[in-house]
């Protein structure tokens, strides 16, 4: 009875994690930098829109480049893919 009690204790620990894990719970969240490495194929530094929608919906993904591409110039750069959008800003403790 000893052994079962021990099992079931280490089962009643692991099962959450293993869930979570499966989940993708617990996994750092990637800095924007590796975000933007990632989507830059050609590694010049700019996200192309063709890079960026990837297997994405190609028109939510056409809005949102726009909205990120604040220079108008027609790709992103780490900075403009780093950049909080206008009304996802945090407000300041009072």
């Amino acid at each position: 009875m000893k052994k079962f009690a021990v099992v079931a204790a280490i089962v009643a620990l692991v099962s959450p994690l293993a869930m979570a894990k499966e989940k993708g719970e617990g996994k750092p969240k990637p800095t924007p930098e590796e975000r933007f490495k990632k989507l830059d194929a050609n590694g010049d530094g700019k996200l192309t829109l063709e890079e960026y929608t990837g297997k994405q919906d190609a028109e939510k993904a056409k809005e949102h480049f726009k909205a990120l591409d604040k220079d108008g110039d027609g790709s992103l750069t780490l900075e403009e893919l780093s950049a909080k959008p206008e009304g996802k800003k945090k407000k300041k403790a009072e």
